[in-house]
């Protein structure tokens, strides 16, 4: 069977996806999209310990109206999930990130636009019609990090997503193993081209469509540079291990819309957030690409949701991979969440097409999800719609001190007889 050819007629699921995002990525952007840090084990925690969230199936109630509508940072969702920033996202598929907020936009939800794509914040502009995110890093060029904040301004971007986890970068074995940071000698650059011409529909694709292939947002700071270890150089010169809260004032000097500050993990970080005034937090641990070891973001979200939720609206990402798992974020606090490989395994695999297919499976799993917990508007969906006896899911507790058994055991439920 060709390497490019589907196992299955129809994909079913974002799992689905990336499946077929395995067999038609050259190996090095596949393991970028789809690893993590060290031996990974927060980033399968993300999703395992989803799983362990049970929902309370109800019977016998009138939900013959799901409304799946949702507002997030002042701005109409048709559901509550966001399109997350995604580096290098144009290498998946030909003009990655046009296709992907084209998708977002017919199925009325926001796109994020990462600081490290292919196509630029003015392409994505010009090929839409609907206001789309951006997402910047903390960077040591305030000169330059200015400059994409106008330009992302010129392009009307309503929400700033401003990553804050990567004052230095986590140790991504498989990039090491795949020769993404580089290879030695000639036969691992021949084994590199042929990681390229062994998957021809991508290589055909890129080569007829996805062109230019350089970062579109930085080729005025890597004008003579654009390959892939000349971006990473760069990437890890900018990244500021210096920085702390009392420097973030600028960006609200160069900022007048709304910012969200993405990579929170601790009560603690999510309060000085609010203090500072970001008008939401992002609980994240960068799809566990980053420290290996801590809390899924599920597992890390009540504490955070208790701590600031009145104040900031409380988004999550990691580990998100279905309908059912929006809904249980949900019922855990969160406003909405932000899909990253999901909507990416779809993009390498079917382009456009799979992102939109995507959207429409995850508002399809999310309407069954909440008929059979007797919810037909987000305002209904709550922690009464847990199991509290579900198993465990490990969470650090507030004080950092130790470790507690269940998440049912942090989380105050109301009267289960309702």
């Amino acid at each position: 069977m060709s390497a490019d050819r589907p196992l299955f007629l129809q994909p079913a699921c974002a799992g689905d996806y990336r499946e077929l995002a395995r067999r038609r990525l050259p190996r090095q952007f596949f393991d970028y999209l789809d690893g993590g840090a060290y031996d990974e084990a927060t980033m399968r925690g993300n999703v395992e310990d989803f799983r362990k969230v049970l929902l309370r199936q109800r019977v016998l109630r009138d939900i013959s109206n799901i409304d799946l509508r949702a507002e997030v940072l002042g701005q109409k969702l048709a559901m509550p999930v966001i399109l997350g920033p995604v580096g290098l996202a144009g290498m998946f598929a030909p003009r990655g990130e046009v296709q992907a907020a084209q998708a977002a936009e017919a199925a009325g939800v926001p796109f994020c636009e990462s600081t490290v794509s292919i196509c630029s914040i003015e392409e994505v502009r010009a090929k839409t019609t609907a206001p789309f995110w951006y997402q910047l890093y903390v960077m040591r060029d305030r000169g330059y990090a200015r400059e994409l904040l106008q330009r992302a301004q010129a392009a009307a971007c309503p929400v700033l997503v401003f990553t804050v986890d990567l004052a230095v970068v986590g140790a991504r074995y498989r990039d090491v193993r795949n020769g993404m940071t580089g290879v030695r000698g000639p036969l691992g650059k021949l084994a590199k081209a042929w990681d390229f011409v062994s998957h021809p529909s991508w290589a055909l694709g890129m080569a007829l469509q996805g062109k230019p292939l350089v970062f579109g947002n930085l080729v005025n700071a890597l004008p003579q540079a654009q390959s892939l270890p000349a971006f990473r150089a760069w990437v890890n010169a900018q990244f500021d291990p210096a920085v702390t809260w009392k420097d973030l004032a600028w960006l609200r000097e160069n900022w007048p819309g709304k910012i969200v500050v993405k990579g929170i993990l601790d009560a603690d970080d999510a309060r000085t957030a609010a203090d500072i005034g970001f008008d939401g937090v992002v609980v994240s641990n960068h799809g566990g690409r980053q420290l290996d070891g801590v809390p899924s973001s599920v597992s890390a979200l009540p504490a955070i949701v208790d701590a600031v939720g009145d104040r900031v609206d409380v988004l999550m990402d990691g580990g998100v991979r279905s309908g059912l798992d929006v809904v249980k974020a949900l019922a855990l606090g969160a406003k909405a969440c932000i899909v990253g490989r999901a909507w990416a395994y779809a993009l390498a695999g079917d382009g456009g097409r799979g992102v939109a297919h995507v959207l429409h499976i995850l508002r399809k799993e999310m309407e069954v999800a909440m008929a059979l917990t007797a919810c037909t508007g987000l305002h209904e969906i709550d922690r009464t719609i847990l199991v509290p006896a579900g198993p465990a899911v490990q969470a650090p507790s507030q004080t950092g001190k130790d470790v507690v058994g269940r998440l049912a055991s942090r989380v105050d439920y109301a009267d289960i007889s309702k």
